[in-house]
């Protein structure tokens, strides 16, 4: 499994960043909603490439795929 890290950088207004690395698509804002719910609200979000790549194929997906191909 791939690392995945949050930093978070704190800005002197109060206002804190938050950057996600090592997850892919949707992931991340489910790995990150609740702490973001305890920070309070998300004034904006910006993706980073990794969001807007799918997910690795797991043995069982590959599988499924290369049936569906033969078929």
């Amino acid at each position: 499994m791939a690392q995945r890290t949050i930093r978070f950088r704190i800005r002197p207004d109060g206002r804190v960043e938050e950057q996600v690395e090592g997850v892919q698509g949707q992931a991340c804002e489910a790995l990150t909603e609740r702490i973001e719910a305890q920070l309070g609200r998300v004034r904006q979000r910006q993706c980073t490439a990794e969001a807007f790549a799918s997910a690795p194929l797991t043995a069982v997906q590959a599988q499924s795929v290369r049936h569906a191909a033969d078929a």
